[in-house]
């Protein structure tokens, strides 16, 4: 049966749904959560589009489905290929690369030969169901030879991809094993944009020194003679539809029985990440340990709500994570906590958008301090339903603080400078922490998912050259 065809694909790693099976064996999809679903359902509203992805599950794929009014086409991926493209050259040599090697990342032949085979699948699942002409939005850094290998067999397309993670600086990109390989499958794109502006000036360098390709400003002559522009696209979130949810009188009544379910602390203190080693939650635990044991903090007063939702846990490095996060939560409450108080409250799970928004209306200081970060959507989530007088405690290493500028900026690696800021972010005057919470909404307004999406797209289309608005700055 022929594919139905679109003038809109988006490809990433996975769908934007999470099977569910029921009782009976029947099988429904739900909504995934994540910053990448979140973003493209703004782009893929009132469009006819499709978009490819793995299902997560090993073995063979679903047929295509329709959900939510989007045409679904599941990528299928074996045993096999999980451990070698996903879990092993995707997360164990790329993620811990780009993220300046927080810990040693692990190069395997054939991991590198599946990922060359997956990103070939993606290449082809995307050519069936693009239409002629059509815009192609590739993610992330999974799929980053798709978009030469799709130009060899479909140069009629307009081809965009975008990274949601760091790009290293060329001193470590090249460690890389086949280096160029990965440089030259992202110039078969049209646009290629990143997060910050260091990320694409990183990814341009990278060009220039490794495939000696020209570069002049933005733009970079790849090996075909076609010219191919790199530049910053910063994501962001649905402001407004946050904004409304979070100030609901629904979500405003949650966080009062939040903070009573937390014995109404004096000051609460909110953690949420993924369960990974990029974002600093070791670091950020032995603080607060340390500001409770020298007095600072007084822990029948204080508490810090940890969310760390799982992720990866079949990865040693992860495993090794999640024992060390589990024993210096242990050991804080050991060492702190009195009958009916416990200073950390750790919580290993995911929550629905509604809670979450009630949990952030809820905290007084967000600590979002990773030791590398693409951008970190959690800050603007947070900075978005806060309280006017909450604070948001920030790492200078999350591409969000390029925005942010009047959060409490932290280096997380710096243990008692880190303890500094946090103290400070707590003392500071009432009228301090609105001032900076109105500038930081300001810039999150500014930048909402939708100025995101089209901004991305509209560089696609004018791709090499500037969009008007850019232009014209």
């Amino acid at each position: 049966m022929t594919s139905p065809t679109f003038d809109l694909v988006i490809a990433a790693n996975r769908l934007p749904v999470d099977k569910e099976v029921a009782e009976d064996g029947s099988i429904e999809w739900h909504r995934s959560p994540g910053g990448l679903v979140t973003a493209m359902e703004s782009v893929m509203r009132g469009r006819e589009a499709a978009w490819i992805g793995w299902s997560g599950d090993a073995g063979d794929p679903p047929e295509p489905f329709e959900e939510n009014g989007m045409y679904l086409v599941p990528i299928g991926l074996s045993e096999d290929e999980v451990t070698n493209y996903y879990e092993g050259y995707s997360n164990d040599t790329l993620w811990p690369l780009y993220h300046d090697v927080i810990v040693p990342a692990t190069f395997r032949r054939r991991w590198r030969s599946s990922y060359e085979r997956l990103n070939q699948r993606f290449a082809d699942a995307v050519s069936e169901v693009a239409a002629p002409g059509a815009t192609v939005w590739l993610h992330d850094y999974q799929l980053q030879r798709v978009p030469s290998l799709l130009r060899a067999i479909r140069p009629d397309l307009r081809i965009g991809w975008f990274n949601h993670i760091p790009f290293p600086p060329v001193e470590i990109f090249m460690q890389l094993p086949g280096r160029e390989t990965l440089l030259e499958g992202l110039l078969g794109a049209d646009f290629l944009g990143f997060q910050v502006r260091a990320d694409a000036a990183n990814f341009r360098e990278a060009c220039r020194r490794l495939l000696r390709a020209p570069v002049k400003g933005d733009v970079v002559t790849a090996p075909d003679g076609r010219r191919v522009r790199a530049a910053a696209v910063p994501i962001s979130i649905d402001v407004e539809e946050l904004r409304e949810l979070a100030t609901s009188p629904e979500t405003l009544q949650r966080a009062k029985e939040i903070r009573a379910e937390m014995g109404d602390p004096e000051v609460l203190l909110l953690g949420v990440d993924r369960l990974d080693y990029t974002k600093g939650i070791r670091h950020r635990l032995k603080a607060y340990g340390e500001l409770l044991a020298d007095g600072r903090l007084d822990p029948r007063k204080t508490r810090l709500v940890q969310i760390a939702t799982p992720s990866r846990e079949r990865l040693q490095a992860y495993r090794v994570l999640r024992g060390q996060i589990e024993q210096a939560v242990g050991r804080i409450n050991g060492d702190h906590a009195d009958f009916g108080d416990t200073p950390v409250v750790y919580m290993r799970r995911s929550f629905p958008k509604e809670e979450m928004a009630a949990i952030y209306a809820a905290a007084d200081v967000a600590l979002v301090t990773p030791l590398r970060d693409g951008m970190n959507l959690v800050a603007k989530e947070f900075v978005t339903c806060a309280r006017d007088d909450a604070a948001l405690v920030l790492s200078e290493f999350a591409g969000a603080a390029g925005e942010l500028k009047r959060a409490y900026l932290c280096n997380p690696h710096d243990v008692d400078r880190l303890k500094q800021t946090i103290t400070a972010a707590i003392d500071a005057p009432a009228d301090e922490r609105r001032k900076r919470m109105r500038s930081m909404r300001r810039a999150v307004l500014a930048n909402d998912v939708h100025h995101w999406a089209e901004a991305f797209l509209a560089s696609l289309q004018a791709a090499p050259e500037l969009p008007a608005e850019e232009s014209a700055r």
